[in-house]
């Protein structure tokens, strides 16, 4: 296969991948968890931890760090909450198995949030992921492929947005 096939062939498996969802998940934000999180990334306010300083601080509850919803979706998953059409297996599969077919590394580029309010222990959220755009870039005689997925965190009872997180995962060649 030349180069022309090969960019084309990228091109047809990045096309087909934009739009794809990558999963939708209910959780419950647990204050243990928040506890746990807020521990691991040496976040030592008092308000992720104690009612009565969140309480004191103004807010309604514990709050969550802002970089937990990079986990929130591993964590509070019970099965009652879920969709009976939940997927049985990992979405992200179907996204990245053409591109791993090539082999290569995958890798966790950047990733942000952005809130709409915060996130408190006891929330029950829905999230619902999807690939918002796929690209190639080379690099160094190599070829990095790059997935956005964006996955959109709304309150179940309410329906409002609380978070968006959007992060790059980036497969290398």
């Amino acid at each position: 296969m030349d180069n022309v096939e090969e960019t084309q062939v990228a091109d047809d498996i990045l096309s087909e991948i934009i739009g794809k969802p990558t999963g939708t998940t209910v959780v419950t934000v647990e204050r243990g968890q928040l506890a746990l999180f807020a521990k691991a990334v040496k976040d030592e306010n008092p308000v992720t931890r104690d009612l009565s300083a969140a309480s004191e601080a103004g807010l309604p509850g514990i709050p969550a760090p802002p970089t937990y919803p990079f986990v929130m979706g591993n964590f509070g998953v019970y099965p009652e909450l879920q969709s009976e059409d939940a997927p049985s297996a990992n979405p992200m599969a179907a996204v990245l198995g053409p591109l791993m077919a090539k082999g290569g590394l995958i890798l966790h580029g950047e990733q942000e949030f952005t809130y709409h309010r915060p996130v408190f222990a006891g929330d029950v959220l829905v999230g619902e992921g999807k690939v918002v755009d796929a690209y190639q870039k080379e690099s160094k005689g190599k070829t990095m492929t790059f997935v956005v997925v964006e996955t959109a965190w709304s309150d179940q009872s309410s329906g409002d947005p609380v978070c968006t997180s959007r992060m790059n995962i980036i497969h290398r060649v």
